[in-house]
C-alpha cells in the first residue's frame, strides 16, 4: 500500500476505505500535567508534536461566529488565590489561579427571554467577524496536511453557558419558542460563516461543541432537545452538503447515549470523545447499534494510561476490532491527568505507531 499523508489516512479510516495503520494524535494534558511532564523531562516551549512524533487532531479554518462584540471584561474582585470577573460572554465568575478547574458561575445577564434581544443582537452576521488572516489561515491549512476542520458553533452548550444550568432548566420547560429563537440564530451565523469559508477550501468535517451530558445522561430532555437543537444541526449539516462536506463532528463529555439518535437526525455522525467515565460507555456498543454511519474519535480511558504498560496494552487490545473496522481513530477520551508519567503517555502513543492492519 501506498503511504497515506495523514490526512489521507483519516479520510480513509472516516469513509471506510483501505488503510493499514492508526493516526498517532496527540491532543492535550491538564497544566498540571505539564508541570509533572517539565519534571520527566519535558522541555517548555517545545513543538509537542515534533517531541512525540504525532500529528494535531485537525487544523480549523474558521471566523469568528461567537458573541460580537463580546462584552467587555470586569474585573470585580481579585486576591492572589482567585480572581471574580466577568467573562466575554457576560457570565460573571469565580476563577482559582493556582488549580485547574471549571469555575465557579456566580450571575448572568442572560437570565429569561427578557434579556435575550441583547444577545441576539451579537450574533449576526458581521463583515467584521473575517479575521484579516484569513487568507493565511487557509493556506496554512491546506499545508498542514491534517484533517480540515470547520467550527459549526454550539446548538445548546453556548446557550447553558451563557444562562447557567438553572436558568437554561426553566427556559427548556417555560419558554421553548425563545430557545428555539435561541437556536435558529445560532445556525444561521453559523451558515452564513459556511457561505464564506466553503467556497474558498475544501474542509474535511463540521467540527462543534456541546458538553451538554453528565454521568447520568443528558442535561436537556432528549425529546426537548430533538424539538429544539435537532432543526438547527440540520440545518447546518444541510448547508455544508451544498458544498460536499458530509462529515459532522460534535465533541460532548459525559453519558450522551440519549442524544446520539437525535444527533444522527440532525446530521452529526461523528461523536467525540466517547468518554468512557463510571458509567463504562463502550464505542463498539455504539457501532453494533447505529452501524457505520456513525463514527468515533476518541474511546480511549484515559484513566488507564496512568496505570502502566500492561493496562495500556488491554485497553487497545480492546479497541482493536473498532479500529480494524473503519470509522475508528483512537484518542484518549479527555485531557491527560495529572496522575500519568509522561513515560506511560509516550509508551501508549508508540502503541498505537506500531498497530498495523
Amino acid at each position: 500500500m501506498i503511504q497515506l499523508t495523514a490526512q489521507e489516512l483519516w479520510r480513509n479510516i472516516m469513509y471506510y476505505r483501505d488503510f493499514d495503520r492508526m493516526p498517532v494524535q496527540h491532543w492535550l494534558g491538564w497544566p498540571e500535567t505539564y508541570e509533572r511532564w517539565y519534571q520527566e523531562g519535558f522541555t517548555r516551549d517545545v513543538d509537542e508534536h515534533k517531541y512525540f512524533n504525532s500529528t494535531p487532531i485537525h487544523t480549523w479554518v474558521s471566523i469568528n461566529i461567537e458573541l460580537y462584540p463580546p462584552f467587555e471584561e470586569e474585573v470585580i474582585e481579585e486576591t492572589t488565590e482567585y480572581r471574580i470577573y466577568r467573562q466575554p460572554d457576560g457570565v460573571i465568575c469565580k476563577d482559582w489561579k493556582e488549580k485547574s478547574s471549571i469555575p465557579h458561575y456566580i450571575d448572568f445577564i442572560l437570565k429569561d427571554a427578557s434579556s435575550w434581544p441583547e444577545y441576539k443582537r451579537r450574533l449576526q452576521p458581521d463583515e467584521a467577524r473575517i479575521p484579516h488572516d484569513f487568507k493565511e489561515q487557509v493556506e496554512k491549512a491546506i499545508k498542514s496536511d491534517t484533517p480540515i476542520s470547520v467550527n459549526t458553533g454550539s446548538m445548546v452548550g453556548w446557550i447553558r453557558n451563557w444562562m447557567g444550568i438553572e436558568n437554561f432548566s426553566y427556559l427548556c420547560y417555560d419558554d421553548r419558542d425563545t430557545l428555539a429563537d435561541m437556536v435558529d440564530t445560532i445556525s444561521n451565523l453559523v451558515c452564513w460563516a459556511l457561505d464564506f469559508i466553503l467556497p474558498k477550501v475544501k474542509v474535511d468535517c463540521g467540527w462543534g461543541w456541546e458538553d451538554i451530558c453528565f454521568r447520568t445522561g443528558p442535561l436537556i430532555s432528549p425529546e426537548i432537545f430533538k424539538e429544539v437543537a435537532v432543526p438547527g444541526y440540520r440545518k447546518i449539516a444541510d448547508k455544508m452538503l451544498e458544498y460536499g462536506v458530509d462529515l459532522y463532528v460534535v465533541d460532548s463529555d459525559g453519558m450522551i447515549d440519549h442524544l446520539v439518535p437525535h444527533w444522527l437526525e440532525g446530521g452529526v455522525n461523528i461523536m467525540f470523545p466517547i468518554e468512557i467515565g463510571a458509567w463504562k460507555a463502550d464505542p463498539m456498543a455504539f457501532r453494533k447499534k447505529y452501524g457505520k454511519e456513525l463514527r468515533i474519535i476518541g474511546g480511549i480511558d484515559k484513566l488507564v494510561i496512568p496505570k502502566g504498560k500492561m493496562a495500556i496494552d488491554e485497553e487497545i487490545q480492546r479497541r482493536l476490532p473498532l479500529m480494524k473496522d473503519g470509522g475508528f481513530v483512537p484518542l484518549p477520551d479527555h485531557l491527560i491527568t495529572p496522575e500519568t508519567p509522561l513515560e506511560n503517555y509516550k509508551y501508549y502513543l508508540e502503541r498505537i505507531r506500531e498497530l498495523r492492519f
